[in-house]
């Protein structure tokens, strides 16, 4: 692979480690409760997957669609974007649908970003942050996301600290791993600091339906002024299951989406069609099916961090996302996260995504995905306690 200069900037994906021990100890029998990758357990909402069906009927919906997404599905994001968040938006400039936001974030970087420039990203991460941008041949300067109320200023020091100048923020909230979130005032803050530093917000709402206790996660355009500035990504994967549909959308400062417009036009031609007429669907629709899925998390939520700290493992509920984020008991740090994990796999029965694979600043965690129901999550707990009881000093 030495020829391969671009894949040399990629380090070997850690994930793939914790994956292998489970696939194995699962092909030789053994029952591995997977709380690893965000994958969703539940299905689409049936009034969606029905319009799926009735459109992949038609004939005219099986011919190449517009890689920036059709006008009605553009609309429907802007109008998912008016009445949640009061945001007006121009469906023809400032939306266009993507592959899942994880296609849309690595073209967008392959747009705007090569080598020469500098990017700004919050970490831990969600790994295509940095590396969509790593792969465009651009620098990234990691700024660890904690603690959360001096982010915004160690943002301000390491743009002080760079040369060239950093082009882009990439922000995500509710964070995928850490959980953490925000209020409109970080978001008023961050717009504020790129507006007097001529530089581009990225912000990854992924989770933003996803929120416990009474908190709603805010959207960054929100803000006055924010579209100047701004983009944001989102996902209907999470918020109505639809993970594999691969339906995302970008939104915001029209240079920037078109920017990203420009680039899908030479590189797909969109999603099937007769998805994205399913995707109308679900935005239009009726949302009491995102209100379930959120109950659901919620509660898994409570079941999982509730368990853990009564079996001794000390864990604060997350107010968003479908993860938890939890700091591997101090006696077991000397093995870091990834050898937890898999600790984890081979004696108590449990897959976990290993916080080192979300940057450096994750060693010493472990991300727990909810997507197994209530009971096979508390037999997941039964096994971490007696995995850890069998260790001197942990529990």
């Amino acid at each position: 692979m030495k020829q391969f200069e671009r894949l040399n900037r990629l380090p070997p994906y850690v994930f793939a480690v914790v994956n292998e021990l489970m696939f194995a100890a699962r092909k030789s029998g053994e029952d591995i409760i997977n709380l690893g990758m965000g994958n969703p357990d539940q299905p689409t909402p049936q009034h969606i997957v029905d319009k799926l069906t009735d459109a992949a009927q038609k004939g005219s919906n099986h011919r190449y669609s517009a890689s920036k997404g059709i006008f009605k599905l553009r609309l429907a994001v802007c109008d998912w974007y008016q009445r949640k968040f009061n945001v007006q938006l121009n469906p023809e400039t400032e939306a266009v649908a993507t592959i899942g936001s994880k296609e849309g974030l690595a073209h967008l970087a392959l747009a705007v970003s090569g080598p020469g420039d500098t990017v700004l990203c919050s970490t831990p991460a969600y790994p295509i942050h940095p590396y969509a941008f790593v792969i465009a041949g651009a620098q990234v300067i990691h700024i660890n996301l904690f603690p959360q109320e001096t982010f915004l200023q160690r943002v301000a020091d390491a743009y002080r600290n760079t040369h060239p100048k950093p082009k882009f923020l990439v922000i995500n909230y509710p964070n995928n791993p850490t959980t953490a979130t925000v209020g409109l005032d970080f978001f008023e803050a961050a717009i504020a600091f790129a507006k007097a530093n001529d530089l581009y917000i990225i912000h990854d709402l992924a989770y933003g339906d996803l929120g416990f206790d009474g908190y709603q996660a805010p959207s960054i355009l929100q803000i006055p002024g924010a579209k100047d500035v701004a983009v944001e990504f989102s996902t209907l994967s999470k918020s109505y299951n639809m993970t594999g549909w691969r339906v995302g959308f970008c939104v915001g400062n029209k240079d920037i989406v078109g920017a990203l417009v420009k680039i899908k036009s030479y590189l797909d031609y969109g999603m099937f069609q007769a998805i994205q007429i399913a995707a109308i669907a679900a935005l239009n629709g009726p949302q009491e099916c995102v209100e379930e899925i959120r109950t659901m998390y919620e509660s898994r939520r409570n079941v999982l961090v509730e368990s853990l700290n009564k079996s001794g493992w000390k864990i604060e509920k997350p107010n968003a996302s479908m993860f938890v984020w939890a700091e591997i008991p101090e006696a077991m740090k000397k093995i870091g996260s990834l050898e937890f994990a898999k600790l984890l796999v081979k004696d108590a029965k449990v897959a976990v995504s290993p916080g080192i694979g979300f940057g450096e600043a994750g060693e010493g965690f472990v991300r727990f995905a909810l997507i197994e129901n209530e009971e096979r999550i508390r037999q997941a707990v039964r096994g971490i306690r007696t995995t850890l009881q069998r260790a001197p000093g942990v529990l």
